[in-house]
């Protein structure tokens, strides 16, 4: 079981940067998927980025490669995303999600994950 609570968040203007920290508590010494995940209204909640609490193997969604970057400090247990190059389509609520039994390898519904944080608005103008 984890518990999961975000920060960050905000405007920027189109081009610009954010980061979205995601603070993590452990009650459990199991392996965890953390995921960030993004929704709009209307639209279902997508996988943004998401790696292993325990290495370093990160998968992304397409639309953001080479512009978002997720990472885990371990000692603090802090999952980040830091987004970079900001386009007016990234602008959504932010999700921290995670779960043991899902597998990281690639974006996964956000119906196969357990728990949730409360989520944070990305606003992005142009």
């Amino acid at each position: 079981q984890v518990q999961l609570v975000e920060s960050g968040g905000g405007s920027a203007q189109s081009g610009g940067s954010l980061r979205l920290s995601c603070a993590v508590t452990y009650y459990d010494r199991l392996v965890y998927c953390i995921a960030w995940f993004r929704q709009t209204p209307g639209k279902e909640r997508e996988a943004v980025a998401m790696m292993y609490n325990s290495n370093d193997y990160k998968t992304y969604i397409d639309s953001v490669k080479g512009r978002f970057t997720i990472s885990h400090d371990s000692a603090k247990n802090i999952v980040d995303l830091q987004m970079n190059s900001l386009k007016p389509d990234d602008a959504a609520v932010y999700y921290c999600a995670a779960d043991a039994d899902v597998h990281c390898s690639a974006p996964q519904p956000s119906r196969l994950f357990d728990y949730w944080g409360q989520g944070t608005q990305v606003t992005v103008f142009s």
